[in-house]
């Protein structure tokens, strides 16, 4: 679980450029929109789209995008049909990798995530090649840049979750899926600094990669995610601290 919790924290320190050209909001729109649609707008009956919103205003999302893609799901406002994909194949050196997207144009986002595949010398694969490899869990990071880590995570324990990773300034808390807001509600209660609380994909295991094929990895889950279509990327590869450095060395100011 490591490589997602790393791979995480990279996500995180992107969050505040991608949000400034308004990336981050647009994803988070169309997950608003689908939520809608799928169960319908009321907060209260419908989990996903509570979830969906509390996103938006963990990324200080203002009210009125909130409450404008509320109406394109319901059908107040004109907006295009969404359809979610998934979409999976094999990085450099084998790395699995799932690609969630929420799109207009299936096929359109199908090429251009075949393309990205393609240039970082991957390979897009047939569906079922890799999501075996992954479980559908919740994931609650936690802020624990001057908190007690251990006291943390025993909180954690005692409100539910299955398990929890302490990775640096972070704390990344697992649950079931349908677990995920009550032990999110029960850590905010006792005031815990939650950073983020989403329904992931997470690998059952983790692979090493070599410097170079790690290097590459990270290109291409960099390049997935700028892609407007995608909500989110995960892989089965494991980053040391050393490659994560690197890389951010390498990679242009944004």
């Amino acid at each position: 679980m490591s490589g997602h919790s790393k791979w995480s924290q990279i996500k995180r320190q992107k969050g505040a450029a991608d949000a400034k050209r308004g990336q981050i909001f647009t994803k988070l729109a169309r997950e608003i929109i689908v939520a809608v649609r799928e169960g319908g707008s009321n907060p209260e009956a419908n989990f996903r789209l509570r979830l969906a919103i509390q996103k938006a205003r963990d990324s200080n999302m203002p009210l009125d995008n909130i409450d404008r893609a509320i109406k394109r799901g319901s059908g107040h406002a004109e907006g295009t049909s969404l359809a979610e994909m998934v979409l999976e194949g094999y990085g450099p050196s084998g790395a699995a990798i799932l690609v969630s997207a929420l799109s207009d144009n299936r096929n359109r986002t199908l090429q251009d995530v075949r393309t990205i595949f393609f240039r970082h010398g991957s390979n897009l694969g047939e569906s079922g090649c890799v999501a075996w490899l992954f479980d559908s869990r919740g994931v609650i990071t936690v802020d624990a840049k001057e908190q007690d880590a251990e006291a943390l995570a025993l909180e954690a324990i005692d409100a539910g979750a299955e398990d929890v990773k302490i990775e640096n300034n972070y704390i990344e808390i697992y649950t079931k899926p349908e677990e995920l807001e009550k032990v999110r509600e029960a850590l905010k209660q006792k005031n815990i600094p939650i950073a983020s609380a989403e329904v992931s994909r997470v690998p059952k295991t983790v692979i090493q990669l070599e410097e170079k094929a790690a290097l590459q990895t990270l290109k291409l889950l960099d390049k997935l995610e700028e892609l407007d279509e995608v909500q989110y990327v995960s892989s089965n590869a494991d980053f040391p601290d050393s490659i994560l450095e690197k890389y951010q060395s390498l990679s242009p100011a944004r």
